[in-house]
């Protein structure tokens, strides 16, 4: 089963929730990033579980949704691709100089994706910052530093998208699935 669930990842601003949106409106099973959805329910609700207000609660919350996100792919059939996955918690604490809880360790473990992993590298032309994404640059390029050894640490093979367009990204993808060929969406 870990070999449908298709993590895509990278620092914020490198593309990779474009891609994810493209493949999904082409056909493919999707889990929304966390993170977003979290400061979107924060915010909604005056909550303070924001990275800008309690990191260590805005993990917590990352942790169910992404828990949540796992069990429900493990109902269907097919790729089901995963807007981050659950190292990127880890990436994220140690970024942060959090401690990595061991309930974290242990659903890393148990829940687990595809060996190969895509990751977007940092891409300063198409970074923008916005209302939940609010790190500068050079906070994203560390953010991919922590992503990148959390994943290797965690026994993860990563494969680098290229710097290229969507519809190349969305080629890439599917070659590296083998889904440009097979009839699968």
């Amino acid at each position: 089963m870990p070999e449908r669930f298709v993590v895509i990842t990278g620092g914020p601003g490198a593309g990779k929730t474009t891609l994810v949106e493209r493949l999904a409106a082409a056909g493919f099973a999707h889990a929304p990033e966390a993170g977003r959805a979290v400061i979107t329910d924060q915010v909604a609700i005056g909550g303070r579980g924001l990275p800008w207000q309690d990191r260590e609660l805005f993990a917590e919350l990352m942790l169910a949704h992404d828990l949540r996100s796992h069990r429900q792919a493990q109902r269907g059939t097919g790729p089901v691709l995963f807007d981050r996955g659950l190292p990127d918690l880890i990436g994220y604490l140690r970024l942060c100089g959090l401690a990595v809880p061991e309930r974290l360790q242990t659903a890393v473990r148990r829940f687990r994706y595809r060996q190969r992993v895509l990751i977007a590298p940092p891409w300063e032309q198409i970074y923008r910052q916005d209302d939940q994404r609010r790190q500068t640059f050079a906070e994203a390029e560390s953010t991919y530093r922590h992503l990148v050894a959390a994943y290797t640490d965690c026994g993860y093979q990563l494969v680098h998208l290229p710097r290229a367009s969507v519809e190349q990204r969305v080629r890439f993808v599917r070659e590296e699935l083998g889904t440009h060929r097979s009839g699968v969406p």
